[in-house]
């Protein structure tokens, strides 16, 4: 559908490309157990899961700072289950996740089909909200670092994704006009309404049961892309 038209795609990288969930339950394990924590896992990930969507639209929203986030999260999760956990087991819990978190390196479903697919067609780059001391590790980790010109992220942009400024930061970047790029993510506010409030075509990954809408293209799989790219 837009193979003629476009040149860059651009993706967006937790829950779009690297599996989030999977790779965060994993580093919650091990520092569990390097902490002593003595929680079930799917206890604590039940409440983490929903608790860390929702601090970080606060994050994005600049609402709350990235300390906060570490935190505040952590702390409010423990809470939930009321399991009793000191500030600075807390400070030593977040420390660890951030450290270890990018070191697994799973990726979502037909990550590697698709990027393999597109490469010899698009250039490819990444714009995301994500932390830039872990983003290139996990990229390098999971072994797709090499499929990608550039990586826009947030810290570099000063913004974070919806805000415009970070989408032209890319397209500045990447010396390409929107109508002719393409943004591929999972957050229908901060991937597809952002990068759409710019003119850049988009595919929506909807991973987390967003309801039908008309904001572009939706997606269930990765494996889907071929369809329009």
């Amino acid at each position: 559908m837009y193979r003629e038209l476009i040149t860059d795609v651009f993706f967006d990288l937790d829950h779009t490309l690297w599996d989030f969930e999977r790779n965060s339950a994993l580093t919650f394990e091990r520092i569990f157990v390097d902490h002593g924590i003595d929680l079930e896992l799917d206890i604590f990930l039940s409440e983490y899961v929903p608790v860390n969507l929702e601090f970080w639209k606060l994050y994005r929203e600049d609402r709350i700072g990235k300390e906060e986030l570490r935190y505040q999260r952590l702390r409010k999760v423990f809470d939930a289950v009321q399991y009793p956990v000191e500030d600075a087991v807390i400070n030593s819990l977040s420390h660890a996740y951030i450290e270890q978190l990018s070191n697994h390196g799973h990726l979502l479903p037909y990550t590697r089909e698709i990027l393999d697919y597109l490469k010899p067609r698009y250039k490819m780059h990444i714009i995301t909200n994500g932390f830039e001391e872990v983003q290139e590790k996990k990229l390098r980790n999971a072994g797709i670092s090499e499929y990608f010109d550039q990586m826009i992220n947030s810290e570099m942009a000063g913004v974070k994704k919806p805000n415009p400024i970070i989408f032209q930061l890319a397209l500045n970047r990447t010396r390409v006009l929107p109508q002719h790029a393409i943004m591929v993510g999972d957050s229908l506010e901060a991937d597809i309404l952002g990068a759409r409030a710019l003119g850049i075509h988009t595919i929506h990954l909807n991973v987390h049961a967003d309801p039908l809408h008309e904001h572009g293209e939706i997606i269930h799989n990765l494996s889907e892309i071929k369809s329009f790219l």
